[in-house]
């Protein structure tokens, strides 16, 4: 068990990152509320989390549905008080192999799944934990949320938006007793990453990647962006030219089988 959180609510939880994560802060005396749309998939997570010896509630839903969140996590919530809550859903199109563009509805969707998520989150949850006076809240946004690239700015723009929204919600936390942690990772093992065909520097796994996450929300941290070469060069990229950084990232040329 990770942090001492006695009961957690995570999205997209049913493999990769949410799955790691999840199998991290189980244990004897935790309350683990998971969500995801793979029922199979889902189910084997929460029978790993049952063997550390945490309690699972599982719920399949889409985190675009902003009214069963709201139904799922405040029910929830009623039951035994979420103290720490990771907005993990994520989706990534981009450009396909034979090198046509996401299109507007894949843009749509992530956009609906990769902001509107975390936002169907936090709104859900948000209100009790400030009349609580604690909490912690998590999005998972990406370091590709610092620079737009020119294979997926689906992906990157609503990365982005989350990481803006997170911010606004974050500043005015401040004396609340509830604290949110932005969350910037970069390459890790997962299935996302399995459908991606390009460089892939600095990849870790997923586990690590979990374990990042979660020493930075225990204490506290207001935001956890790793690698640290690729995230700060990321993050100090619009102070460069802006020609010379678009001739950069062009020749960060990628592919996403399946999108």
């Amino acid at each position: 068990m990770a942090g001492g959180f006695r009961s957690a609510v995570i999205t997209g939880a049913s493999r990769g990152l949410g799955a790691a994560l999840a199998r991290r802060l189980a244990g004897p005396g935790v309350l683990l509320g998971l969500t995801g749309r793979d029922a199979a998939a889902l189910e084997a997570v929460a029978e790993a989390c049952r063997a550390r010896g945490a309690e699972v509630r599982l719920a399949l839903l889409d985190v675009r549905d902003g009214a069963r969140m709201m139904e799922v996590l405040r029910g929830w919530d009623a039951e035994r008080p979420v103290e720490l809550a990771i907005a993990n859903a994520g989706i990534a199109a981009g450009t396909r192999p034979d090198g046509s563009a996401e299109g507007l509805e894949a843009f749509r969707a992530q956009i609906e799944v990769n902001l509107m998520g975390g936002v169907h989150l936090v709104e859900a949850l948000l209100p009790a934990m400030r009349a609580r006076g604690r909490g912690r809240l998590a999005l998972v946004s990406s370091v590709a949320a610092f620079r737009g690239l020119p294979d997926s700015p689906g992906y990157c723009a609503s990365k982005a938006a989350l990481w803006a929204y997170g911010e606004a919600v974050r500043a005015g936390l401040a004396g609340s007793g509830v604290e949110m942690t932005l969350v910037a990772p970069g390459f890790f093992d997962s299935a996302m990453g399995e459908r991606w065909e390009g460089p892939r520097p600095f990849s870790i796994s997923a586990e690590d990647a979990a374990a990042r996450i979660l020493r930075a929300v225990e204490r506290g941290a207001a935001v956890a962006a790793f690698p640290w070469p690729l995230a700060w060069a990321l993050r100090l990229s619009p102070v460069a030219p802006a020609r010379l950084v678009d001739m950069l990232v062009r020749r960060v040329a990628f592919r996403i089988r399946g999108a």
